[in-house]
């Protein structure tokens, strides 16, 4: 049987783009600010990201970095974790054969899912992992009200 309806590619593309275009096409003004963090930034933290009943878990391994050399913020729904992990003294004395650590500063971003609580956030650091925690927002319970009919 023959389609009534004429094929259109140019048409399909369009439609490809409109469904990832969440994923590809953020905030332009936040792709720019993140170009020009990165060019700033001399390595980054690994991180793991997980989810509780009631909160979200962000822990990121920063080894021999100073918690007063650390900095956490939420703006405008972006968890950002930055600071600086200094390169200790050379000794005298000692010949390095490979230095694979990384040193400098670090930032890593991340966008908040809509029901984190950015007023219920807290960070403490042991062991040499950050860990945040971001209080989930009380579920709002639907409303029933009966209504008397008269």
């Amino acid at each position: 049987m023959a389609s009534l309806l004429r094929w259109d590619p140019v048409k399909e593309f369009d439609d490809l783009a409109r469904r990832f275009a969440p994923f590809v096409l953020r905030n332009p003004e936040s792709r720019i600010e993140e170009k020009q963090a990165r060019k700033s930034v001399e390595w980054a933290p690994s991180v793991d990201i997980s989810e509780e009943e009631g909160a979200y878990i962000v822990k990121a391994e920063l080894p021999e970095v100073q918690k007063e050399a650390v900095k956490v913020v939420v703006e405008s729904g972006v968890l950002t974790i930055s600071g600086e992990r200094s390169r200790s003294t050379e000794k005298t004395g000692v010949r390095y054969h490979r230095v694979e650590r990384e040193y400098g500063a670090f930032l890593r971003s991340f966008t908040l899912p809509e029901d984190a609580d950015p007023k219920k956030i807290s960070a403490n650091m042991k062991d040499g992992v950050l860990t945040v925690r971001i209080e989930k927002l009380a579920e709002a319970k639907p409303l029933a009200v009966e209504v008397n009919v008269e």
